[in-house]
């Protein structure tokens, strides 16, 4: 009964309960046991921060850093709520840490904050060790390409892409599908099966990227027997979901007459780019 569950968070809200005062905002947020009302909701998201709550501390940012809920864009006031939010997060509430790093990330000042790659990654990890998986993909991005000042480091990229895909991430799994394809010397043994499973695993999420990787390996006949057939039906699905590399493959196998390509296997260099020919 979302009415009556919007009445006692009301009670509770109007003796300063934190969480309650949150729950309020949401419920009119959302025209859960009320009507939608963004401002009644943000007067509350900023009651409940205001009493400490860390989820309110993050949305409040969030709106005042992006402009919503009819809000004026202020950053220098977002940048402290999500550095407070920030400080107080865990497993529930870690998503403040992966925003502030994309602030941190940013060359440009528009929030107010240091251009400072080095605490990004440390804002990231920190995000990635409390289970936030946008965190620990970028991680993984970082340490397999050198970016945001990481070295290169497979045993890390690796480490990070399976904690996202061990919580179902498609694009984490595409990325470990990448890793099997070519291996990692001493850290990871080379597995054409092990780089199809993971890519199909990715590609029944409905995966763009990975609908098409499966029928690039389905062409080719990477850890799966060669079928045309099999590449085609993929290479559709991608295609209908606007994946423009499965658009021309589809073209490409339509002029060659659906005979077998001599389509390459990738290099770990071409594996880890992004516009890697399977990737």
């Amino acid at each position: 009964d979302h009415e009556r569950a919007y009445h006692l968070y009301l009670q509770a809200a109007k003796q300063n309960h934190p969480a309650a005062c949150y729950r309020v905002a949401v419920c009119n947020e959302i025209g859960a046991g009320t009507k939608k009302d963004q401002m009644r909701a943000f007067t509350f998201f900023r009651k409940a921060a205001s009493l400490g709550d860390t989820a309110a501390m993050y949305k409040l940012g969030t709106i005042l850093l992006k402009g919503l809920s009819g809000q004026q864009p202020n950053a220098r006031e977002a940048v402290q709520w999500l550095k407070r939010a920030a400080e107080q997060a865990d497993e529930e509430n870690p998503h403040a840490l992966y925003l502030l790093a994309t602030q941190h990330e940013r060359p440009d000042n528009e929030a107010m904050v240091i251009h400072d790659v080095t605490y990004a990654i440390e804002l990231y990890t920190r995000a990635g060790q409390l289970g936030h998986v946008p965190s620990q993909l970028k991680l993984g991005v970082c340490y397999e390409q050198g970016l945001l000042g990481c070295p290169v480091d497979p045993r890390k990229s690796i480490a990070w892409y399976s904690k996202a895909a061990e919580k179902g991430d498609p694009e984490a799994e595409l990325s470990l599908s990448g890793w099997y394809l070519t291996g990692a010397e001493g850290i990871l043994k080379q597995s054409d099966s092990e780089a199809y499973l993971w890519a199909r695993k990715a590609a029944n999420r409905a995966w763009p990227r990975a609908e098409y990787a499966v029928g690039y390996y389905a062409e080719v006949g990477i850890g799966v027997q060669q079928d045309m057939e099999l590449a085609k039906r993929w290479y559709m699905r991608a295609a209908a979901q606007g994946n423009k590399r499965a658009m021309a493959r589809l073209t490409e196998l339509k002029r060659l007459g659906n005979k077998r390509s001599a389509a390459a296997r990738p290099t770990r260099q071409q594996a880890g780019d992004e516009n890697c020919v399977i990737m």
